[in-house]
């Protein structure tokens, strides 16, 4: 099994990515986010990965954070998400936004994705509301809550998410104050 590739990024296409691993060239099936993430990065890239082999098949499956590949690994076990229904998922929702809409059971926001329809939300729901309580998936509470913050202030949810992502990496001891303030200077540079 290959659980993580390092190399240089040669090529992408719309949903994958080829990551050279000393000569070897390795086609791995991507997020979106993780996508325009490994774009943007310049020199060696590093991806967490998930190979699935099939009768006729063999591909491999990109993250760039442990959080995603641990929920993708969890997708794939709920009867009728299968592999690219998975990737749909976690290219369209955050993995805080999925576990607090599995967790409330709010079939709204799961049902915005495209590919998941009402009985999908529900299945999802039924089987997973459990493993979402107990698995830590996802970002630490004091970043939520960070976010909540931001949103109060008036940022929408994807602003605040995507400054708190962005300055979270850099405190070395992050609480919600310090957070706030790097995500709020973030923000006013854009």
């Amino acid at each position: 099994m290959i659980a993580h590739l390092a190399g240089e990024l040669v090529a992408t296409g719309e949903t994958w990515v080829v990551i050279d691993v000393n000569g070897v060239g390795y086609r791995v099936t991507v997020t979106r986010l993780t996508l325009e993430a490994l774009r943007k990065t310049e020199g060696p890239v590093r991806v967490h990965t998930r190979m699935i082999v099939r009768d006729d098949d063999i591909l491999l499956y990109g993250f760039l954070h442990p959080d995603e590949l641990e929920l993708f690994g969890i997708l794939i076990t709920v009867s009728g998400i299968g592999p690219q229904t998975a990737m749909n998922i976690l290219s369209q929702i955050r993995l805080d936004e999925f576990a607090v809409a599995i967790i409330n059971e709010d079939e709204k926001a799961l049902t915005r994705i495209s590919g998941v329809g009402q009985k999908s939300a529900k299945r999802l729901i039924l089987e997973l509301k459990e493993k979402m309580k107990t698995h830590h998936v996802g970002r630490p509470s004091e970043a939520s809550d960070a976010v909540s913050a931001l949103i109060s202030l008036g940022f929408s949810p994807r602003e605040a998410q995507d400054a708190v992502d962005a300055v979270l990496p850099g405190l070395p001891h992050p609480d919600v104050q310090s957070l706030i303030r790097a995500s709020l200077a973030r923000l006013r540079q854009e």
